[in-house]
């Protein structure tokens, strides 16, 4: 049996496309978890996959020039969002940092979810989901629901004239019906500070 669950893994592997990020749970099928794994950990020996972190696979990509290519950690979690069925949205620093507020790029990746709260480490980066309101999630666009997500975990008081007139005109970049739909949905602390500039 194992050997039939190794060989109908490695012929569904094979089929991948280079990139793919895989879960042992992809194969539930197939049978036990145990099983899975450790066919999962000798493709890995044999170079055939990368383990990303516990429970996460991906079949690499192979560059002429670059060598090995792995996705990036929001693919990672963009692909575990879509597998689970839960809907993620970027917030605090890289919310701030995906709308042009900051420049710093964290090593911690956080993301409202509509799931469980989990951290998943990768190297020496982080996914982490914090389990929120179907409100904050149902936010439309990717201008204000990004910044107004930024926002809440900033002190307002200690902006730059900078970060406001990048905050000026990321407002004047939104869709009228998106960023009223949105202030109606922040946090009184965001929706008051915003609409100074409207």
């Amino acid at each position: 049996m194992k050997d039939s669950i190794s060989s109908i893994l490695e012929v569904k592997i094979n089929r991948l496309k280079p990139g793919q990020v895989v879960l042992p749970s992809d194969f539930k099928e197939l049978g036990a978890s145990t099983a899975i794994r450790k066919v999962l950990s000798r493709l890995v020996a044999s170079g055939k996959m990368e383990r990303m972190a516990q429970g996460i696979y991906v079949i690499p990509k192979n560059d002429k020039v670059f060598g090995k290519v792995l996705p990036s950690i929001e693919q990672i979690a963009k692909t575990l969002a879509k597998k689970e069925h839960v809907i993620i949205r970027p917030s605090g620093q890289y919310a701030l940092n995906k709308v042009g507020l900051s420049n710093q790029v964290p090593m911690k990746l956080v993301f409202l979810t509509s799931g469980n709260s989990k951290r998943i480490q990768i190297g020496k980066n982080a996914i982490v989901f914090k389990s929120t309101t179907a409100k904050k999630l149902s936010m439309k666009g990717n201008i204000t629901s990004l910044l107004f997500l930024g926002l809440e975990d900033l002190d307002l008081a200690q902006l730059t004239i900078a970060q406001k007139n990048i905050i000026r005109n990321l407002l004047n970049q939104e869709n009228p019906e998106n960023l009223k739909y949105n202030l109606r949905l922040a946090p009184s602390k965001v929706s008051d500070f915003v609409v100074q500039y409207l």
